[in-house]
């Protein structure tokens, strides 16, 4: 039995195009596109319609960068990929990329194998999956190439946190090496962690203890530093880098050198270093630990650069770090010691909508936010054109938006489970009405309609910028 749906009268956005157009959905793919009012487009017919009238009509969101049921710190992201990736459709999110870990002394098919086993079943919207590699070594290179075979394209390293995921400069290049020849990409955590960890030491020596410390030993020139370090490593190795979560204007500026240079590096920000900064780091009553991420927040003048780097295509995509800690009982485990905070922030909910609010402040266009939010992240992923556009053959992974309804984002309304917001408060304009994964509904009209295990397992292709 074939199943066909059409969504009628919106605006289409990809990131090449808009026009008004009907969609035509069959079998969970897109299967053709019609300017709305002619022939062809009347001559649609479907068990389904859904009037978009009024409404944009848009790729399913791909966040590249989720933390679901993470360790970290003696405690679990709060998120489950239940719960997680629910919340991610409530948002328009359709498509998540999560971190499998590579414990200290294990493989990374064990860390795989316990991530598939997290998500598989329990998953409302599709997922793939990045590898953290955290320790280096022969039978570790090795691996790197059996998981590119099978669709695990991307490994992340990290130049911070010693002592849990920290790789020395010689590691990195050894994976960097491994990457070059396997097609593999490396991603970035780019902060010097054996100085911060000094400043961190210090700081509390002076009895500095306050999350807004957290803010001030992360220094923005350890990111550029370690961004300048990691760039050169791939140079040497001949190797593609992305780099994560940039948050400082100073490391924006060494991506723009390399790119400048012709090097294949790529950059992603987040919506906390677009919207929130230190200001937030310092609420009174502990409260500031809200916002304890790493890399930090940043002083609210490092957010123009930000803005500047997505438009000039020096940043190209836009994830959301997604690695929520419950308030009481999580971030409270740093009071009195702002090192030991669990590091992260909620928002795979949240993505969409703030970038849709930038569209509406003039900050970016609206292809551009479509660009930055769906099909640069799956272009980057091996992921497009399955998703990340609207396109004949395409998952039919589509969002019906509503660019004029307003909404207040806060704790008492998300759908993530974490016991505050970052955003608690903020009117933002434009908000998801009916999403679509693979053609059926999962939200319907502001309703969940979808289940746990609609979501499957999606292997991805090597990074598309690199062909």
């Amino acid at each position: 039995m074939s199943s066909r749906t059409v969504i009628r009268g919106g605006l289409v956005i990809t990131a090449a195009d808009e026009m008004h157009a009907d969609v035509l959905i069959e079998d969970g793919r897109i299967a053709a596109l019609a300017a709305s009012g002619t022939p062809a487009a009347e001559a649609f017919t479907a068990e389904r319609t859904v009037d978009a009238t009024g409404k944009y009509v848009i790729p399913g969101g791909v966040d590249g960068h989720t933390h679901m049921e993470m360790p970290f710190g003696g405690t679990y992201a709060s998120d489950t990929f239940e719960t997680g990736t629910r919340a991610a459709a409530w948002g328009g999110t359709t498509t998540i990329v999560d971190f499998a870990i590579q414990s200290r002394g294990g493989t990374l098919r064990e860390g795989l194998d316990a991530w598939h086993a997290k998500a598989e079943g329990n998953c409302a919207v599709d997922y793939g999956f990045h590898m953290i590699v955290s320790d280096v070594n022969e039978e570790t290179l090795k691996e790197m190439d059996l998981l590119v075979e099978e669709g695990v394209t991307s490994f992340k390293q990290f130049m911070a946190y010693p002592g849990v995921f920290y790789s020395d400069d010689g590691q990195i290049l050894r994976a960097m090496q491994r990457a070059a020849g396997n097609g593999g990409l490396i991603m970035m955590h780019a902060e010097n962690g054996m100085a911060i960890d000094v400043l961190v030491a210090q700081a509390l020596a002076r009895g500095e203890s306050d999350p807004r410390h957290h803010g001030e030993v992360r220094k923005a020139l350890l990111e550029a530093e370690a961004t300048h370090r990691a760039i050169r490593l791939a140079q040497v190795a001949g190797a593609p880098l992305y780099v994560v979560h940039v948050s400082a204007r100073e490391a924006v500026a060494e991506l723009t050198r390399a790119r400048d240079e012709g090097l294949p590096v790529f950059g992603e920000t987040c919506p906390q270093y677009l919207f929130l900064s230190t200001d937030n780091l310092a609420e009174p009553d502990f409260e500031g630990a809200k916002y304890v991420c790493s890399t930090p927040l940043r002083p609210r003048d490092h957010q123009a650069a930000l803005w500047r780097g997505l438009r000039s295509d020096d940043l190209q995509v836009v994830s959301t770090d997604h690695c929520p800690f419950c308030f009481t009982g999580q971030k409270e485990l740093g009071r009195g010691d702002f090192s030991k905070i669990p590091n992260g922030l909620p928002g795979v909910e949240n993505r969409m909508d703030l970038l849709h609010q930038a569209v509406v402040d003039g900050h970016i266009s609206r292809r551009r936010w479509i660009e930055i939010a769906c099909a640069a992240p799956a272009r980057m992923f091996g992921l497009y054109p399955k998703k990340g556009t609207i396109a004949p053959g395409a998952d039919a992974d589509v969002v019906v938006y509503d660019p004029h309804a307003e909404q207040v984002l806060s704790a008492a309304t998300h759908h993530m489970n974490v016991d505050y917001s970052a955003y608690e408060g903020k009117r933002v304009t434009g908000r998801v009405e009916t999403v679509l994964s693979r053609g059926e509904p999962v939200i319907t009209e502001r309703e969940y309609t979808g289940r746990a295990g609609h979501g499957v397992y999606t292997p991805r292709s090597t990074c598309q910028y690199l062909d």
